[in-house]
């Protein structure tokens, strides 16, 4: 494909790679739709009350500590960890903090790459801003570019690798592409940090996760890792293998679009802390609740039609809180139970709830063509409840909140945040946070942001939400 110039002459279209490398460096904050940095500003909050909230679990916990034990930092170098204050390299801030948001499966996600941005974006601006002096244009202006880079390596990834890999294994390419934004990195430099990123981003099995949950999740804290190393090294003068997710002949349709659809606006932001995979079916159960005013006490079993990979989350009653976050059944039962889901539902006492437990052995769950058909780009649900009556309620096709397909409103998102927020930050010092973030498209800066990211999280009522 080739320009023709008004002298008649032909200049070749530039690379996928060369205009994602003037995309990520060179686009000036004006450049992005108004729209399109307000939602950053929304994505942000929202991720920043889950790192919050996630601060006290034991994961968290865990990623920070190790983060100090092997990635220390001198004074003057690295970056204080989000909710912690201690610091560590680069590397290792943005790693603690994405292991920690990662573990509470509450951050936002994109439907065509069945994984998640926010999670390493948010801790990279954090660590590269400090003592930056960066506006809040400017601040927006780099996650969106995490958002729009990582995205599509997402895709790219996908369509190219023989299995599904976790977001680790792609977003890592986000980061990179941040980092050498705020880190004033060359063109060249830019490109064989992407080749650096894909090369070591964990292109672990998302699958195997799926079927023993554990800590691992979403692999979001090794992709962060990589990323940041990518880019410094990069820095430093070391090369790195193209980026096969951009530099690919059958991923050049993926870049086609780079500057004029945004992902920040196709992203989704979770009203549970669940996979996104049950979301439909909770969904769906909960407008049977609300409709035939159903209560638990009532059901005598429930069966839920879905694609195959929500069909294949965790059975059983779960025992830990990331057995829970993967479990469909749990997760409607849960829902019938309480009328809610959120960390106390997931967590302590409600892992050993009796009348969630009998409805989780109640449940069958069974694939359905259609909705298989439908995913990754939608995800459904059809559910039917068995009550004691005799009576079988049925739902009927139900789809997930949160995305483009039914967002949430900007208060909902809000009042989400204050919901994980406020127990760990106090309501006094998270309004302060929401305020700042949410100044950010309007003139304000992000070290006002900042002012609020360090210090030290509360417990919730000395839990730190897990068994």
């Amino acid at each position: 494909m080739k320009d023709e110039t008004q002298s008649g002459g032909v200049m070749p279209v530039p690379s996928a790679l060369d205009r994602l490398c003037r995309f990520a460096l060179y686009t000036g904050s004006s450049d992005i739709p108004k729209a399109a940095a307000q939602r950053a500003a929304l994505l942000l909050l929202d991720t920043l009350g889950i790192c919050a909230a996630s601060a006290p679990m034991k994961a968290g916990r865990i990623g920070r500590d190790t983060a100090a034990m092997l990635f220390g930092a001198g004074a003057q170098t690295g970056a204080r960890m989000l909710f912690d204050g201690r610091r560590v390299s680069l590397a290792g801030a943005v790693y603690a903090a994405a292991t920690q948001t990662d573990n509470l499966d509450a951050h936002d996600g994109y439907n065509p790459t069945k994984g998640h941005i926010g999670v390493v974006a948010a801790p990279t601006l954090a660590a590269l801003a400090e003592g930056r002096g960066l506006s809040g244009a400017e601040a927006l202006a780099a996650l969106v570019i995490g958002y729009e880079v990582a995205g599509r390596a997402g895709i790219g990834l996908h369509a190219t690798a023989c299995d599904y890999h976790t977001s680790g294994a792609w977003n890592a390419l986000g980061v990179a592409a941040m980092a050498a934004r705020l880190r004033g990195l060359t063109e060249a430099q830019l490109a064989h940090a992407l080749g650096i990123a894909e090369y070591h981003g964990p292109r672990s099995q998302m699958m195997r996760e799926i079927a023993n949950p554990t800590m691992l999740h979403d692999g979001s804290g090794w992709g962060a890792l990589a990323g940041m190393s990518a880019a410094v090294l990069a820095e430093q003068g070391f090369t790195g293998a193209p980026a096969v997710t951009v530099t690919g002949p059958e991923v050049a349709e993926v870049w086609a679009d780079l500057g004029r659809v945004w992902q920040t606006d196709l992203q989704y932001i979770k009203p549970y802390p669940i996979c996104r995979w049950a979301h439909a079916a909770i969904e769906a159960a909960a407008g049977l609740a609300r409709t035939h005013r159903v209560k638990a006490d009532n059901v005598a079993g429930i069966e839920i039609a879905t694609f195959t990979s929500a069909a294949a989350l965790f059975p059983g009653m779960p025992a830990t809180t990331s057995e829970a976050q993967y479990s469909l059944p749990f997760a409607v039962a849960a829902m019938l139970v309480h009328g809610r889901i959120g960390l106390p539902e997931i967590s302590g006492p409600g892992l050993r709830d009796a009348q969630v437990a009998r409805l989780v052995q109640a449940t069958t769950v069974q694939v359905a063509a259609a909705f298989d058909a439908r995913f990754p780009q939608e995800r459904w649900a059809d559910v039917t409840l068995q009550l004691t009556d005799g009576r079988r309620l049925s739902s009927g096709p139900t789809q997930t909140r949160g995305g483009p397909e039914a967002p949430l409103g900007a208060d909902e998102i809000v009042a989400k945040y204050h919901a994980y927020a406020d127990p760990v930050l106090g309501s006094e010092r998270a309004e302060r946070l929401r305020d700042a973030v949410l100044a950010l498209p309007r003139g304000g800066d992000f070290a006002a942001v900042a002012d609020h990211l360090y210090d030290p999280v509360q417990t919730v009522n000395g839990d730190t939400h897990e068994t």
